[in-house]
């Protein structure tokens, strides 16, 4: 693509509130230029935007697009979320603007950089994170684009110093809708590739392909920093320097571990001298592995062993990451934005493992009907690690209603000692005749609108 972004003065989001929508729109605000957006609903996210000097509207009305835009001088950025029959859209279309998907946008805005892209079903949020986190405070030029709002920074946008020749440029690789075929990264990390989005791939196979095709535009010489359970994805990438990481196999391994109250010390073996007793500042034997990936580019990017030391300890994690929202001797409350099986049965495996003997409650939203339809086995399986399973109903997000998908196809298979289907209206009602130790609240839908009230009522039991 030739355009160029700097002919523009003004940006209009339709879809402005999503996590990797917004941090683009941060982007374009910081760089003064003026930006607005649709989102269909209020959100924390909104209000933030709102209160940074974004005009931002929550009705789909042509009426409520700014008279200042202009096609020669606005630039449309959309996400591929966004219904079919969106009206503004349409009108937008018809008018003759120029309307690019969010993830043309960022490999324009990436492809003068040097780009650390991570990619992956799972993990790839934290490890970008915690990527970000280290060249920041290694005090290295550099600019983030995130999908999830960082403790630190309190922002899917980080950045350090002045965008220069020299400006590392980390941002997710996200496989929906092979968004990630629109980077060319200098480095790239693919944390795991289970099946996921076949809404949009059909079958596993398919998404192999398109994360081999993504291996295929690492620049020439460059470094792919992968997972060893899938380092075959790596066997036609001549042009690469392949390293493969994991927990205990592939080329860096985690050896010597040790936990407590959930949080891990371990050795990074692999190096040609280990680097030993690394601590983390966030829970779970996931992150160990993501804190793997995110030190072997630290180093690759020169980084001194002991900053990366001290930020993996200073790394606070990621809001809807393991996020702690109460902590107490009786009483935890985490809420997590798993919503893939193999995801869930990770959160839970550190969960139980953090609290042994302790009762284990999770209220689960699942997302999508078509994820819910493809993987339902695998969600029955991993949710019955709980003791106690409240089931919500499926979050449609972009999807229409598929006759005889709901969440009855998973809580007939769930095999923990209580299951409890549940909607919106009567969550807390039912919440409140259990008798609560370790609660965890887990979905990538809007889930998260009932962490405030939950927080509430434990706090009053």
């Amino acid at each position: 693509m030739s355009m160029k972004l700097d002919q523009y003065d003004s940006i209009y989001f339709l879809g402005i509130g999503g996590i990797g929508m917004s941090a683009i729109a941060r982007w374009f605000k910081h760089k003064g230029l003026r930006v607005a957006g649709y989102d269909k609903t209020p959100t924390p996210l909104t209000h933030e935007l709102l209160e940074e000097g974004m005009e931002i509207h929550f009705e789909d009305r042509i009426e409520f697009i700014p008279g200042y835009i202009s096609k020669e001088k606005t630039l449309v950025v959309f996400t591929p979320a966004m219904p079919k029959n969106h009206i503004e859209h349409a009108y937008l279309k018809e008018k003759g603007f120029t309307i690019l998907k969010r993830s043309e946008v960022l490999g324009l805005l990436t492809k003068n950089y040097k780009t650390v892209a991570v990619a992956g079903t799972h993990g790839k949020t934290t490890t970008s994170s915690l990527i970000a986190h280290i060249i920041k405070s290694a005090n290295m030029d550099m600019v983030a684009f995130l999908g999830g709002i960082t403790a630190n920074y309190d922002s899917n946008l980080v950045m350090q110093g002045e965008v220069n020749n020299k400006t590392i440029v980390v941002a997710e690789a996200d496989e929906f809708d092979r968004s990630f075929l629109r980077l060319f990264p200098h480095t790239a990390v693919i944390t795991s590739a289970d099946a996921d989005h076949l809404d949009i791939y059909g079958d596993h196979l398919q998404m192999l392909s398109s994360y081999k095709e993504f291996i295929s535009q690492i620049n020439r010489g460059g470094n792919l920093i992968i997972h060893e359970s899938i380092a075959m994805l790596a066997n036609e990438a001549p042009h690469v320097k392949m390293t493969t990481y994991g927990m205990s196999r592939g080329q860096f391994l985690a050896g010597n571990i040790t936990a407590k109250g959930g949080f891990f010390e371990f050795d990074l073996i692999g190096l040609e001298k280990t680097m030993e007793k690394i601590q983390l500042g966030v829970p779970g034997f996931h992150n160990m592995e993501n804190a793997i990936a995110a030190t072997l580019v630290a180093l690759k990017l020169g980084i001194d062993e002991k900053l990366i030391r001290e930020a993996l300890l200073s790394f606070k994690g990621v809001k809807r990451r393991f996020e702690f929202i109460i902590k107490k001797e009786d009483l935890v409350y985490i809420d997590d934005y798993a919503h893939h099986p193999a995801e869930i049965e990770a959160f839970l495996t550190s969960l139980k493992a953090m609290y042994k003997g302790k009762k284990i409650t999770v209220v689960f939203q699942p997302h999508l009907f078509t994820r819910t339809r493809d993987f339902a086995e695998g969600f029955s399986k991993s949710l019955s690690l709980a003791d106690e399973v409240l089931l919500m109903d499926i979050y449609p997000a972009r999807e229409e209603l598929i006759p005889g998908v709901t969440s009855d196809i998973l809580i007939k298979d769930i095999t923990s000692p209580v299951k409890i289907r549940c909607g919106k209206t009567d969550l807390l009602q039912k919440l409140e005749a259990l008798d609560i130790e370790v609660l965890a609240t887990v979905g990538a839908g809007d889930i998260d609108t009932f962490v405030k009230p939950i927080k509430e009522l434990l706090n009053k039991k």
